[in-house]
């Protein structure tokens, strides 16, 4: 488990602390959580009371109530399995840093889950400088630990794919939750015990009613968030979906894939644990399936990872793709549109295409669009827009706003793909240049378009 750690500043433990606080942020959930687990390794070993934090910010940018009700859902099942470990769990409400910060000024050590994104990033690097003791960084949400698979930007999933197939072995292992032996408790002593939100989550709304947040889009009543409904998704897929996984796929018609990246995204469940649920069936199933489904799960997740941690610039059209790609765009800028759509045509699919019209359609109402159409969508965005630079920012506009899965390094970097990241200069054509194209021709060549239609008229 040692790769997977990181000092984050350079203070010693505290030996009169009288605690060890985990702040949880990225990783919502109690199985096959490395930071809960060393967490409970050195309560035990200090005899010390072990802590639970997770800390509610208003206005998380570009999340709404769609975003907050999914992952409050997740904490009510953290909550429930800690409780049944006797490890005290908080909910504290207000400014990130300056809450934790406060949760760690008794604490013997910090402990929290690795930040990818810059906003988490900056969250890490101001608490671990202002807090007093030593703070520790676990990587639990990757298979392998994003900078011991590369300590660079990687071009493609070419050069990363064997960077990361050499180390699985290392780090895809199944982990026994430790057994928490500290009997006290810290209790009323506790900084935020008073101010404890995890008594009103039985009540998700009357959380949701006491935060200030966009409330632009309502909850999705097609997920219901938490490790416990991600488990039960991973075990249909397993048994349902697996073996015409390999074939089934690509196709929006056949809805054959996991559905499991918003629980991914707010790490409701472990992708070590995906893996090693999926290989458990390598003798009884598919194995081009297993093998198909590991390189989404593993190779590009972690090569998305690996761009969001190492371009500072993700999520500025200046830093999402390649020259190239730059280049390609600004010769093609003053080429003709057919068709170009205000954001509000957009948003409520009323555009001339009923394939493009049925995936924002899924997006808007569920919170999920199959993944094939997720590329289709994002290139008929920067086909229907003014600029590659309007169309840029409206389909992130979009995808954060609707996708539960959206503010995720998977999301802006499969945005990025569709201009030209982590891809190749194609045949050159009007407006896209030689980044790859996509058209309505050919979804109805591969795919029976007209059941995704029927499936979307019914949501």
């Amino acid at each position: 488990m040692e790769r997977r750690f990181k000092l984050i500043n350079e203070k010693k433990i505290e030996k009169n602390g009288e605690y060890v606080l985990y702040w949880m942020q990225g990783s919502q959930r109690t199985r096959y959580n490395h930071c809960l687990e060393y967490g409970v390794l050195k309560a035990n070993e200090m005899k010390k009371p072990l802590i639970v934090i997770f800390n509610l910010i208003d206005g998380y940018p570009d999340a709404n109530e769609r975003h907050y009700s999914f992952m409050l859902e997740g904490l009510k099942d953290v909550k429930k399995a800690l409780f049944a470990r006797k490890i005290e769990f908080y909910i504290s409400h207000g400014d990130m840093a300056k809450n934790i910060v406060k949760a760690s000024e008794k604490a013997s050590i910090l402990i929290c889950d690795k930040g990818y994104m810059n906003i988490q990033k900056k969250w890490r690097a101001e608490i671990s400088s202002k807090v007093k003791c030593q703070a520790v960084e676990i990587d639990t949400n990757l298979v392998v630990p994003v900078e011991e698979a590369s300590q660079k930007e990687e071009y493609a999933a070419r050069t990363i794919r064997e960077k990361i197939k050499r180390q699985l072995d290392e780090f895809l292992y199944d982990f026994e939750k430790i057994k928490y032996s500290v009997n006290k408790s810290y209790n009323k002593k506790f900084c935020f015990y008073e101010n404890n939100l995890n008594k009103d989550l039985d009540n998700v709304g009357k959380v949701l009613d006491n935060m200030k947040l966009n409330r632009s889009v309502s909850k999705s009543s097609f997920f219901y968030g938490g490790e416990i409904e991600a488990e039960k998704r991973l075990d249909e897929f397993i048994e349902i979906k697996l073996e015409s996984y390999s074939y089934k796929n690509s196709d929006p018609g056949e809805d054959n894939v996991s559905k499991l990246s918003p629980y991914l995204h707010f790490g409701n469940i472990s992708p070590v644990e995906i893996a090693l649920e999926l290989l458990k069936m390598k003798n009884e199933t598919n194995s081009e399936s297993i093998e198909a489904f590991l390189e989404e799960l593993i190779i590009r997740r972690e090569l998305s990872h690996n761009f969001i941690y190492y371009n500072e610039r993700y999520d500025k059209w200046d830093g999402i793709s390649y020259s190239w790609a730059y280049e390609t765009l600004e010769k093609h800028r003053s080429d003709k549109r057919e068709n170009i759509y205000s954001l509000e045509k957009l948003e409520k699919y009323k555009t001339h295409d009923i394939y493009w019209n049925a995936a924002q359609k899924e997006m808007v109402v569920t919170g999920f669009m199959h993944g094939y159409m997720r590329m289709y969508w994002c290139k008929k965005i920067l086909e229907w827009s003014k600029t590659p630079e309007e169309a840029y920012e409206r389909t992130i506009y979009l995808n954060n706003k609707y996708f539960l899965d959206g503010r995720d390094p998977n999301s802006y970097t499969g945005v990025a793909w569709c201009f030209g990241k982590h891809d190749r200069a194609w045949k050159e054509r009007s407006i896209f240049g030689k980044i790859r194209y996509m058209n309505s021709e050919g979804l109805k060549r591969k795919f029976d378009m007209d059941k995704y239609v029927k499936k979307t008229e019914k949501l």
